[in-house]
């Protein structure tokens, strides 16, 4: 390894004694593993001209896992010791019972290496990053005197991760995460509003401090606080909606993604449950989950059961053809995994869980499917929002948005929110446009109660007819 902070778990365990026990643990059932994870975090924020927070924390720990059909039996511990790892064999056998199950065949090797095996936290000294946030705050006071707070974010993290499966095969990873985000609050006549931008990915954080970088950032999200000072109230009603390329994909990533996890599917608790070789969205609507894109924040070398990862197709063309996997739902269901298998820390089970998920771009001009709407919402950015995946059901509120009336683009709205469902909304894509962008490097995604870091993306996007929540009624 490159890096020369990593330590392999060798210095702590005897690791053919480890792999004894885990073959006790694993011993008639059908998979498992020995996860084994240290992981490093710093956050430094700045705040209304002072430093507001500054973190640092260290975790480390096994996790131990025994599955027998639906079951699985997991143990951890904070302690990565052999006697830890002794007590855990008992706990996580429990799933085993009796046994009789055959040890599935371990995933195939992959020298694949995506990111760099290196610290980011390491990259800067400390009084360069807080300098740097200083510069942050000061540089956008000086571009608009409107300015009133500031608030910006410099976090990196390094998780060294290590899989012994009970075939032998031991793999390790360093994954780097780097990310800056900047937020600013503007008033002018007594109104107040905000904006933000950000990003990064597994990448140093020297690409990120360099001035040309941490500027861009600055300024969008000063451009986009500007424009809400202009924005009038949204309307409310059906109307057509253009989305735009890249962050926006956040909408198709919850309101779809989380509906083509295998163990929803498995289970029969999605919405898309049963509908394989189906048509469930308009024609030249292609979507992707890809782990494999070097050095974005939803990418894995390999997942966390030691699975590559992959491109997966889910949809194709309109047709349903893939859902993503880990490899107890994949064996389950009787189809191969897909490199999904995910999990927040040594602490968590893994589960089926997207990476980068995305749709592909058409051919349409951007600017042409603005100019076709008659009425209608031209959604730019967008914040939170719920969804059901029982149903596809969701809500999303726009943190940039404009009218669009006979072709034409008017004034920033401000309050709009999008309601619909993600079965109907993919049937209503009208034109994709050949703009196709992935998102800047800022999302985690939340499912029973693990979050991971994952990115998202798509081209801009005409859907017809979708619900507009917003402060004003009618017109």
């Amino acid at each position: 390894m490159s890096d020369t902070s990593f330590r392999p778990f060798e210095q702590t365990l005897d690791l053919e004694k480890s792999l004894d026990l885990l073959r006790r643990a694993t011993d008639g059932a059908d998979d498992g593993e020995l996860f084994l994870e240290r992981r490093r975090g710093e956050a430094l924020v700045f705040d209304d001209g002072r430093v507001k927070t500054a973190s640092y924390d260290a975790s480390e720990g096994f996790g131990l896992r025994a599955v027998r059909g639906e079951v699985a039996g997991y143990a951890h511990s904070t302690e990565i010791s052999d006697s830890a790892l002794i007590r855990a064999v008992d706990t996580a056998r429990l799933a085993v019972g009796e046994g009789g199950g055959r040890l599935a065949d371990g995933p195939a090797p992959t020298n694949r290496r995506l990111y760099a095996d290196t610290d980011p936290i390491s990259d800067a000294p400390f009084p360069v990053k807080i300098e740097t946030l200083r510069e942050i705050d000061a540089y956008l006071r000086e571009l608009d005197t409107r300015v009133v707070q500031v608030s910006a974010t410099i976090a990196a993290s390094c998780q060294e991760v290590e899989i012994l499966r009970p075939d032998g095969q031991h793999l390790r990873d360093v994954r780097p995460m780097t990310r800056v985000n900047v937020s600013v609050i503007v008033e002018q006549n007594g109104r107040r509003e905000s904006g933000s931008a950000g990003g990064g990915g597994r990448v140093g954080l020297s690409g990120l401090l360099d001035p040309a970088d941490w500027q861009q950032k600055a300024r969008e999200a000063l451009r986009i606080a500007t424009v809400n000072l202009e924005a009038e109230p949204a309307p409310a009603g059906v109307m057509d909606v253009v989305l735009g390329p890249g962050w926006p994909g956040i909408l198709l990533h919850e309101a779809i993604g989380h509906g083509l996890e295998g163990d929803f599917n498995r289970k029969g608790s999605s919405a898309f449950a049963g509908l394989m070789g189906q048509r469930i969205a308009a024609r030249g609507v292609t979507v992707v989950d890809d782990g494999t894109l070097p050095d974005r924040r939803g990418s894995i070398s390999f997942d966390d059961e030691g699975t590559p990862s992959s491109k997966t197709t889910l949809i194709e063309d309109g047709i349903l053809v893939g859902f993503m996997q880990d490899r107890q739902n994949a064996r389950l269901m009787g189809v191969e995994p897909t490199g999904n298998g995910r999990r927040e820390s040594y602490s968590h089970a893994p589960m089926p869980r997207m990476t980068n998920t995305y749709m592909m771009g058409g051919d349409a001009d951007p600017g042409d499917l603005v100019a076709s709407m008659q009425d209608g919402i031209w959604a730019v950015g967008f914040g939170g929002g719920q969804v059901d995946i029982t149903n596809g059901k969701f809500v999303f509120s726009c943190t940039e948005a404009y009218r669009v009336k006979n072709g034409k683009v008017g004034a920033p709205v401000k309050g709009a929110t999008l309601i619909g469902d993600g079965a109907t909304a993919l049937n209503n894509i009208r034109g994709l446009g050949n703009d196709m962008a992935l998102d800047p490097g800022m999302g985690n995604c939340g499912k029973a109660g693990q979050w991971v870091p994952v990115g998202v993306g798509q081209p801009t996007t005409l859907i017809g007819g979708l619900t507009v929540g917003g402060a004003a009624a009618g017109a």
